[in-house]
C-alpha cells in the first residue's frame, strides 16, 4: 500500500427534517467538490427553535478525504 496523506475539514449540513438529512445535504454538497471522500464524522448536532418548536436541524461533521497535493519532487523527476 502507497503511504497517503488524508485531509480533514468541518461542514455544517443544516436540514428542516431532521439531523439525517442535515448530515447527507452536508457531504452531498461537499461531495460536488471533493474528491475521494472517506469517512463523516458527526461531531455535534443541535436545532433552532421558535416559539418552543423546532424549526431546523444542523449537524457539525468532520470529513476526510485523500490529499493530493503538488506531485513530489521526486514524481517531477520521472516526467
Amino acid at each position: 500500500m502507497a503511504d497517503s496523506v488524508y485531509r480533514v475539514t468541518e461542514l455544517i449540513g443544516t436540514s428542516s427534517q431532521s439531523w439525517e438529512a442535515a448530515a447527507r445535504i452536508a457531504v452531498e454538497t461537499a461531495a460536488r467538490t471533493l474528491r475521494d471522500l472517506r469517512v463523516a464524522e458527526v461531531v455535534e448536532q443541535d436545532m433552532t427553535l421558535e416559539n418552543g418548536k423546532v424549526t431546523s436541524y444542523r449537524v457539525k461533521l468532520n470529513v476526510s478525504f485523500k490529499y493530493e497535493g503538488a506531485p513530489t519532487t521526486k514524481a517531477r523527476k520521472k516526467r
